[in-house]
C-alpha cells in the first residue's frame, strides 16, 4: 500500500469531512492510481476501471461524513471499489464465496525482491496474459497483495473474508499463475 503521511492524511479527511472540497481533491489525487488500478485488474476493461474510479470517489465524497477513521482511507476505499467490482462482475462475488473459508494454507512470500527484478517486454507480456486467464477472484487478492501490497490481514478486512480463505485464494491464484506461465514456455 502507498506510505502516507497519517497525520497529514487525517488532517485532510477531517477538513474533506466539513466539506472542503479542496482537501478531498487532495485525497482523491493521493489515491486516484490506486483505485483505478485496483479496478482495471479486477474487470479487465480500462473504461469499466475509470468508470469505477469515479464511482468510487462519488461513493467516497458521499459517505465521508460518516468515516470513523476505524481503518485507513485507503482501505475503505479498497472495500468501495471492491464493492463496485462485485456489482459489474456479478460472477466474482460468486467465486469469493466459492473459496473454501476453512482452508488454511500457509504461504511462503516470495515476490518480495520481484519489483526489483527487470521484466523483458516480452516476459512482462507473458505475465499479464497469463493475469488475464485466471478467474476474477484470484486476480483480485493476487492485485491486492502484489500491485497494491496490502498485508492478508488488510485484504481479509476488504473483502470481508476470513484470513485463511484470504491466505488460500492468494496460495491457489498464484498456482494457477506459474500453471498458465509454465504452459506459455512449452
Amino acid at each position: 500500500m502507498v506510505q502516507v503521511d497519517e497525520a497529514a492524511e487525517n488532517e485532510l479527511i477531517g477538513l474533506a469531512q466539513r466539506g472542503d472540497t479542496a482537501a478531498f481533491e487532495t485525497l482523491v489525487g493521493r489515491h486516484a492510481s490506486m483505485v483505478y488500478n485496483l479496478a482495471l485488474r479486477t474487470l479487465g476493461d480500462p473504461h469499466e476501471a475509470e468508470d469505477v474510479a469515479q464511482e468510487a470517489f462519488v461513493r467516497a465524497w458521499r459517505g465521508l461524513p460518516n468515516f470513523r477513521a476505524e481503518a485507513q482511507l485507503g482501505t475503505w476505499l479498497y472495500r468501495i471499489v471492491t464493492n463496485l467490482c462485485y456489482n459489474r462482475l456479478p460472477r466474482l462475488r460468486q467465486e469469493l464465496a466459492a473459496l473454501d473459508p476453512d482452508t488454511e494454507l500457509m504461504v511462503a512470500d516470495t515476490a518480495e525482491g520481484a519489483e526489483h527484478t527487470l521484466l523483458t517486454a516480452e516476459l512482462r507480456q507473458q505475465l499479464q496474459t497469463a493475469f488475464d486467464k485466471l478467474p476474477e477472484s484470484y486476480r483480485l487478492v493476487l492485485t491486492l497483495r502484489y500491485v497494491q501490497e496490502l498485508s492478508y490481514d488488510e485484504i481479509a478486512v476488504v473483502l470481508a473474508m476470513p484470513l485463511g480463505t484470504v491466505k488460500a485464494a492468494i496460495s491457489r491464484g498464484r498456482a494457477q499463475l506459474q500453471t498458465h506461465l509454465t504452459r506459455v514456455e512449452l
